[in-house]
């Protein structure tokens, strides 16, 4: 099945989308949630966590303002139920929600309600209290949030399960544990899909978007369904078509081709 593309750019931990947010400017948030689907994103993800106390008014602001101008459905991206409920009252058609862990406020506060409504929902690999290192922590994670909202009436293929990208700059071994909690939760629990947020793994390091590229292949090679990526970078989606291509998920190649001729494949070749 072809990757599923979340757009990453609506944050408000971006500098530009915070003061954009702050004063209402829908024509500019509007600008960057067009370029993001025109560039290929399923979903396009919306955050406004950053403004404690306003963010379930601008979360459910920025729903209304994005799908003014896009025909997509968005990523809630909020671990407060209030502004998750909020939102979702004035989303069209069927959301991603971002995200239910295992901490414990936050999974008895998500829970009934990623379970009541229609929608898509990311399960982080985040533990009671603590960060899960190796990938059989976050495997062990993975399976205690499934069993959960399966048991609460959520549909396996509704569930995204997120390994927790860590930088590799803080510790080396992130990357191989994070690609073979990918494997293994696409091997433990067929129907069950994965996502991460891919730039996590180049924090810190120069080359950042080279090293997200190189990531996002290897992650795919290991089952990875969906990413939270910059759709808008040219050479991260030309990666992702000719790794689709190469794993046998674009039939007749027509993706790739498609791409090619309408100039999106913009590197050197």
């Amino acid at each position: 099945m072809p990757m599923i593309i979340v757009g990453e750019k609506i944050n408000t931990s971006r500098k530009f989308i915070a003061q954009a947010v702050e004063r209402k400017d829908a024509r500019a948030i509007q600008g960057v949630a067009r370029a993001q689907a025109d560039a290929g994103a399923h979903y396009i993800d919306v955050n406004a966590g950053t403004f404690l106390g306003k963010e379930a008014e601008y979360l459910s602001w920025l729903v209304e303002t994005v799908q003014a101008a896009v025909d997509r459905p968005l990523c809630l991206d909020s671990p407060d139920p209030r502004a998750i409920e909020n939102a979702l009252d004035v989303h069209k058609g069927e959301a991603m929600i971002n995200s239910i862990s295992l901490e414990k406020e936050r999974y008895d506060a998500l829970l009934p309600v990623v379970a009541g409504r229609p929608c898509k929902v990311v399960a982080l690999c985040m533990a009671r209290t603590s960060m899960p290192t190796s990938a059989q922590e976050r495997i062990d994670v993975a399976a205690e949030l499934i069993e959960g909202l399966t048991g609460a009436g959520v549909k396996p293929d509704n569930i995204f399960v997120d390994p927790l990208v860590q930088p590799v700059s803080v510790d080396v071994r992130m990357g191989p544990a994070i690609l073979d909690a990918i494997a293994g939760v696409m091997t433990r629990f067929p129907g069950v899909q994965t996502i991460c947020g891919l730039s996590n793994i180049s924090f810190g390091l120069p080359l950042r978007r080279q090293i997200n590229r190189h990531f996002l292949v290897l992650a795919m090679a290991r089952g990875l369904s969906a990413a939270i990526l910059d759709p808008t970078d040219s050479e991260l989606m030309a990666s992702l078509l000719t790794a689709e291509m190469l794993l046998g998920q674009d039939e007749y190649c027509s993706a790739f081709i498609e791409a090619y001729e309408q100039g999106l494949l913009a590197i050197n070749r």
